[in-house]
């Protein structure tokens, strides 16, 4: 396949023009590589390069400015801003970068368009008066301040641009218009020198100005790239712009237009896939690419261009691993390494001048993976003590001192990271650049290992010290806020860069990397609306009228330009693959790009147009099973010979795999901080409460006085409990103080009706308060006896009857202590938990002789105090009578579902198998 830069060259050769002698002009600087190679090819004898130079580098050549960066511009612009602002009317620098760039972008594009300043901001200006009835006598102090603003924006512009030149700086704009004003000088001092300028397409009015003069002076030669079918149909975007240069310019009506190519219609293969979402397109691209090579196609002429530049890390993981060669054009974006989330975090956390510090931001700092080993000291982890020691204290709000108490050893890191941030911008620069250091200092301990880590150090220590430069040199950066919107702004611009051989193997690149670049095989990605084009986007304070006055470009233009890249990207290519997004998407709809429509409806090429579903393998949800192999046995027998209690026997019910995980492995939930009090944590509060006012009441009838003199001390006990078990928790403010007084209230509601109960008659003997109990239990078919533990919240007796009571704070009904059916005791957890559970420890207390039977167990809730002890009852029937007392037929048939259980969870042949936990 002739490319379109050999083809330029030959033609060159063919008129003996000396290459040497050229200066060589492009849209990119990627392009003259390939035009290097593509010299060294034709070229049969040794010669000198000649110069190659991007459109950019030979404007800013022709204007003698340097270009500066977009925040430096920014800076500069907010001096001009100041300048011309009373101070008490000024902005802060944070607020005024928001329009600034817009603004700066503006005076860029009228700068390149050489359109006068002043003639269109002062229409502007008109525009807004008139929409803001200018001759109405009482106008607001906002429209007033409005209409000012607009009134300003020239003089802006003029104080701005002659800030830049005297420091010899410029935007691209003000370059491009400085490069016309010397463009007579360059002429006349370089009368020989020949320019070749090749593979342009759309140009402002100051390229097609300087390009015109360097032809009608024959010190230039222009190489268009377009072929016949996007000339001849006018209509097609592909050719908007080369139909205008053609029709308009005074050097092509003596001068032929090189070329005009009919390269689109010969035969090509065009595949176009609709594939779900980016991974999608990604693992289908690196489909593509295997097909290939298993079709002995080489890579060596084949592009991957990645209409939507996010998929860039997908695609590298999607590669096949028989892909040799690569060279990608595109960089690694900053903001998407690991060490970014570390600043970002950092940054968060002190935009706000607290000097404490919520325990999850530090937490996930200290956690950072470039933190968490600086902690490490003498092979101690003090990370992770650090962590547990927060957690387990309930720490939600933590200050340095607590911080340096806590991670031991580690005062000079926790420093840099929480402490001195808020005392100026540059103390604050100060500590990212010795943090970076101090990160280096560990990495270094393993260069080997560490190389792509010491790379990413190295850029962010760079892109802090261009913070500190313009810091130092402006001083206009107040906050920590302010601070970060910079920080984002030059990381979003900054990219790492691949090394590969950029001449060899595949190719992938973003759109504007392939101009003038030709290739046999291209896949193009994400030719969606809104990416390719990009559609409609005003961020322009020019109105979309003023700029078609003007001859500004709009989105037509725009996505004119794209419609060009993406047929030039076609024109010679053989085999072509294009891949489309068919979800919707949030912002971008699923929409294929009206460039695939246009493709088919132009019907020129035989188009194989595939949705593609992605064959998702049917997994199974199968059920975890453990079998149950002579260790685990042995883990189990240990188990038992501790003692099962009564929850850990639910657990079993309510599911074999918990009860294997919590009981067998130890495998505990992880203990997280508490911001809110959890409810095991006030139930424990309640029932402690309760046992220390009930002890000194044991072995005695209660009276109306005693429990009324219990509640004076509720709130001591209840205190005393939450900071025991809340350790270091806050309970004086929010949902805690709620939960708080929510525990006080249970207990004060539950002495009053114990009160009440007294006051009605009825006897109440406090027998036991938190009664342990041990037994053993004999197992039929089981070598040993099992032991059962548990520990009962209040025996007591009542009116006679002895009562076994387990307090709920949560809300318990009566038909949740009731059973119809011996067998779904142990089989039915949502129904039968809380009847399995008083039974049990029914049964312990009769096995250990404490009680005589008959008695009564059941459940006092909290939440459901009115309904009052909610008895375990036998029911004949689903509506038959009910029997609340427990007799020995009671306990011998409870004993062999609770014998049956136990043997289950014992047998060797019944493994631990999953339930379907219903919610």
């Amino acid at each position: 396949m002739a490319s379109f830069i050999t083809d330029v060259l030959l033609d060159l050769k063919k008129h003996n023009t000396s290459l040497s002698a050229l200066t060589f002009i492009l849209p990119s600087r990627r392009a003259g590589i390939f035009l290097k190679r593509q010299i060294s090819n034709i070229e049969n004898e040794t010669i000198f390069a000649p110069e190659i130079l991007s459109i950019e580098e030979f404007v800013q050549e022709l204007s003698h400015l340097k270009l500066l960066t977009n925040t430096e511009l920014l800076f500069e612009f907010y001096n001009s801003y100041l300048g011309l602002t009373k101070k008490e009317h000024a902005e802060d620098f944070q607020s005024f970068s928001k329009w600034g760039q817009i603004l700066l972008q503006d005076f860029n594009e009228i700068d390149r368009y050489l359109i006068p300043q002043e003639q269109i901001f002062n229409y502007l200006s008109a525009i807004q008066d008139l929409k803001h009835w200018s001759l109405e006598e009482q106008q607001t102090e906002f429209v007033k301040k409005y209409l000012a603003f607009w009134n300003k924006i020239f003089g802006y512009y003029a104080h701005f641009t002659e800030n830049l030149i005297d420091k010899k700086a410029g935007y691209q704009g003000l370059i491009y218009s400085e490069a016309v004003e010397n463009l007579e000088a360059y002429i006349e001092t370089n009368p020989k020198k020949q320019h070749v300028f090749l593979g342009f397409n759309a140009l402002n009015t100051s390229e097609e100005t300087i390009i015109q003069e360097l032809l009608q002076s024959d010190l230039a030669k222009i190489y268009w790239d377009i072929d016949d079918v996007f000339m001849e149909r006018r209509f097609h975007d592909a050719g908007l712009f080369m139909r205008q240069h053609k029709r308009k310019w005074t050097y092509f009506k003596q001068n032929p237009f090189k070329w005009i190519s009919d390269n689109y219609s010969k035969e090509k293969t065009i595949s176009i896939f609709g594939i779900p979402k980016h991974i999608g397109q990604a693992k289908y691209i690196g489909s593509i690419l295997k097909d290939l090579q298993n079709k002995n196609h080489t890579l060596e002429n084949t592009a991957v261009v990645l209409g939507d530049e996010n998929l860039l890390i997908p695609v590298l993981n999607s590669l096949p691993t028989t892909v040799g060669a690569l060279n990608i054009t595109m960089g690694f974006p900053l903001k998407s390494i690991p060490l970014t989330s570390l600043f970002e975090a950092l940054f968060n956390l002190h935009k706000t001048t607290s000097k404490s510090f919520y325990f999850k931001d530090v937490i996930n700092i200290i956690s950072h993976q470039f933190i968490r080993p600086l902690f490490h000291h003498e092979n101690i982890d003090y990370a992770s003590k650090g962590i547990d020691t927060i957690n387990n204290n309930n720490l939600i709000y933590l200050n340095i001192e607590q911080l340096k108490a806590i991670f031991t050893g580690s005062a000079e890191i926790l420093d840099l990271l929480f402490s001195g941030w808020s005392i100026s911008i540059n103390a604050a620069l100060r500590k990212c650049t010795k943090l970076i250091l101090f990160i280096k200092g560990h990495l270094d301990k393993d260069k080997a290992s560490n190389l792509l880590a010491l790379e990413y150090l190295f850029r962010f220590n760079k892109l802090f010290n261009e913070l500190i430069r313009l810091n130092h040199g402006h001083e206009h950066i107040k906050d920590i806020s302010t601070l970060h919107d910079l920080y984002k702004e030059l990381l979003n611009s900054e990219t790492l860069d691949f090394q590969g051989e950029p001449l060899q193997g595949l190719q992938i690149m973003g759109m504007l990397e392939s101009r003038v670049l030709d290739f046999e095989t291209v896949i193009i990605s994400s030719v969606n609306e809104g990416i390719l084009p990009a559609g409609k986007s005003q961020n322009s304070f020019i109105p979309f009228d003023v700029k078609l006055e003007n001859n500004l470009p709009t989105y037509k233009e725009k996505d004119a330009v794209y419609t060009y890249h993406f047929y030039h990207l076609i024109q010679r290519a053989k085999n072509v693959f294009i891949l489309y997004n068919t979800e919707a998407d949030v912002l971008i709809g699923g929409e294929k790009s009206r460039f695939i429509t246009q493709l088919e409806l132009e019907g020129i090429h035989k188009i194989n147009h595939q949705i593609i579903v992605p064959k998702v393998p049917v997994v199974e949800n199968s059920p975890i099973v453990v079998k149950k192999t002579d260790r685990l046995m042995q883990d189990i027998f240990e188990v038992a010979q501790k003692g099962f209690s009564p929850s850990s026997l639910t657990s079993y019910i309510r599911n074999p795999i918990d009860f294997y995980y919590q009981k067998i492995l130890k495998i505990r939930e992880y203990d997280d901080v508490e911001e809110t009090v959890a409810a095991n944590t006030l139930g424990t509060v309640v029932h402690n409460a309760l046992e220390d006012l009930y002890n000194p009441y044991i072995d005695q009838f209660l009276t109306e006085d005693s429990v009324k003199n219990m509640k004076p001390k509720i709130e001591e006990r209840v205190t005393f409990h939450f900071k025991n078990e809340y350790k270091e928790g806050d309970i004086s403010k929010g949902k805690n103080l709620i939960v708080f007084e929510i525990a006080k209230r249970y207990v004060h509601n539950f002495l009053n009706v114990e009160i009440n109960d007294i006051k009605a008659g009825n006897a109440i003997k406090i027998l036991q308060i938190e009664a342990e109990n041990e037994i053993e239990i004999e197992i039929p078919t089981f070598e040993r006896p099992v032991k059962l533990t548990g520990k009962v919240d209040r025996v007591d007796l009542y009116n006679g009857t002895v009562r076994i009571i387990d307090y709920k704070t949560g809300s318990v009904q009566q038909n949740q202590v009731e059973i119809v059916d011996w067998e779904a005791i142990t089989t039915d957890y949502k129904k039968y938990s809380k009847s399995f559970q008083i039974l049990t420890y029914a049964y312990m207390m009769f096995a250990s002789k404490k009680i005589e039977l008959p008695i009564e167990a059941g459940i006092i809730s909290f939440k459901n105090l009115n309904s009052g002890f909610l008895k375990f009852a036998k029911k004949e029937s689903a509506r038959g009578k009910k029997d609340s007392s427990i007799t020995e037929d009671t306990l011998k048939s409870f004993e062999i579902e609770l014998q049956r259980l136990i043997s289950e969870i014992c047998n060797p042949d019944i493994n631990f198998i999953e339930k379907e936990v219903k919610p």
